[in-house]
């Protein structure tokens, strides 16, 4: 190229895993007669989100619990919303996780004061994220009182926990009523 020249150049990505959700790199070059080697531009990261890539899915509860117990990495989230109701709670973890919740609705109605539930989700590149969702209202605080507790993810890789940790804490912050 010559002096004040341009070039476009494109570039296909493939993207492997939901591991970390950021898409980085940089160009490496080399100028004719320059007496370095290389040249290196650092490009700005690409922030993908991991609810692109993920989808509701469904097992039975043995290959839940199978799954439960292999998977090594956990995040356990605590609940931190405003929601005052229990299946309001679930049905907003639902919607901002992309998950699909495994506990028969019969199960989930009433007015118990508390709630666990299993839920499951895959990723378009066959990873699995579970979640067991652990929660109350609790009585002793008036009609009121927000629903406390924990979700906790499991995944093979820490990438989907964490991934999956921040989309929760993020969609709690969201939740203002």
């Amino acid at each position: 190229m010559g002096p004040n020249d341009f070039c476009n150049i494109k570039a296909n990505v493939k993207v492997a895993s939901t591991e970390n959700g950021i898409i980085f790199g940089n160009i490496v070059y080399d100028v004719s007669g320059a007496a370095s080697d290389r040249n290196c531009v650092v490009l700005n990261d690409i922030h993908i989100d991991i609810m692109d890539y993920i989808i509701p899915a469904t097992c039975t509860d043995t290959e839940f619990r199978q799954m439960w117990s292999e998977f090594e990495w956990e995040n356990k989230v605590s609940v931190n919303t405003n929601i005052l109701d229990l299946f309001e709670y679930l049905q907003h973890l639902i919607k901002s996780t992309n998950m699909k919740c495994l506990t028969p609705e019969k199960a989930l109605m009433g007015e118990c004061g508390f709630m666990a539930a299993n839920l499951y989700a895959k990723s378009i590149f066959g990873e699995d994220a579970l979640a067991n969702l652990s929660i109350e209202k609790p009585s002793y605080l008036g009609p009121d009182a927000a629903v406390t507790g924990h979700v906790r993810i499991r995944a093979k890789s820490q990438g989907m926990a964490l991934s999956m940790g921040d989309k929760i804490n993020m969609s709690q912050k969201k939740a203002v009523k």
